[in-house]
């Protein structure tokens, strides 16, 4: 099995992926510390480093991780910020290139919102790329959106990849449908809408019927959850749901009205497992779900990795094998 170590790892979004392509996770870094209990509620056997990266040394990982990988803040490059880019203090893209040289992994995953390719951040993407080149590796970069991949959201996401060069072979990024085209809201969210006997739940999901906006975590300094900027919340109200908040459970029988969504479905439209726990606190769930990188995503980019990873130990394999022939 194929090691990875992450930063910024959230609430586990990527790494759930990443472990459901087959990688083994060594080591989890994360500076948040309800994101940390997130990550050993779910997962106990992950080695979670619960501390700012800046801190964190790649040194003993030297030489040992087949994939370095990391969602790293998008508020300097998110449309939904002040787009400061490099002079934004919360800019790890320094810090993941240090790991890249300190650690020297076989192949590098960054992960990032659309606006990171806005023409005022060419010159710092030239430059980010432009870093990875000169450590050893092969650049990647690509738009994905998330309902390509069976997620039932419009959730676009710059995917950057690093390939070391000595690595033979080239990688592609999945092609989006290999999967079953993505269901709509109303499809996706319809047994736990139902699940307290609201009657008005067939029209609802007639009428959600699309995928959803893009969902916001926002920031722990602006109040309390709901489903994003005004744009955002009339879009989810032509699909029948009320924006302006986040429901502890779905709508009881006689419910008149838009209902609002749980954290349970938010996780649902973001592409998790039904049994991952995100705590009792609404809006840390709520931040944490929408902050995340969607599983599914994370997991089909990871099996694009895995196929270069693999062609490259069956090519050492053959060489190996046609060495012996060749001594006289």
């Amino acid at each position: 099995m194929y090691k990875s170590l992450e930063i910024c790892a959230g609430a586990g979004g990527q790494a759930l992926g990443l472990e459901m392509a087959g990688f083994s996770h060594v080591a989890l870094v994360e500076y948040e510390k309800e994101y940390c209990e997130c990550l050993k509620r779910n997962r106990p056997q992950w080695n979670v480093f619960c501390q700012d990266v800046h801190h964190f040394d790649g040194y003993p990982y030297r030489g040992q991780i087949d994939l370095l990988s990391g969602g790293v803040p998008c508020p300097p490059f998110s449309v939904a910020g002040k787009q400061l880019g490099a002079d934004d203090e919360r800019d790890l893209f320094p810090q993941m290139l240090r790991l890249v040289e300190e650690i020297c992994p076989r192949i590098v995953m960054i992960e990032n919102v659309r606006g990171l390719l806005d023409p005022k951040f060419e010159s710092y993407r030239k430059q980010v790329l432009g870093a990875l080149e000169e450590l050893g590796y092969r650049t990647y970069m690509q738009l994905l959106n998330a309902s390509d991949y069976g997620v039932p959201q419009l959730r676009p996401r710059v995917i950057i990849i690093g390939v070391q060069k000595n690595i033979k072979g080239t990688f592609a990024f999945p092609v989006g449908f290999q999967v079953e085209k993505s269901k709509s809201v109303g499809e996706v969210l319809f047994d736990l809408m139902s699940a307290n006997g609201w009657e008005q739940v067939e029209e609802w999901k007639l009428r959600a019927n699309r995928i959803a906006p893009t969902l916001v975590g926002g920031s722990k300094k602006h109040g309390g959850p709901d489903l994003g900027p005004t744009r955002a919340k009339k879009a989810w109200e032509e699909m029948g749901i009320d924006g302006k908040g986040v429901a502890d459970e779905a709508p009881k029988a006689g419910f008149q009205g838009l209902p609002r969504l749980t954290p349970r479905m938010l996780a649902r439209l973001q592409g998790f497992p039904d049994n991952w726990d995100f705590g009792k606190r609404k809006t840390a769930a709520c931040r944490m779900i929408g902050n995340a990188f969607p599983p599914p995503v994370a997991m089909n980019v990871g099996l694009q990795i895995k196929k270069i990873l693999d062609y490259e130990c069956s090519y050492s394999r053959s060489q190996k094998e046609i060495s012996p022939s060749l001594v006289v």
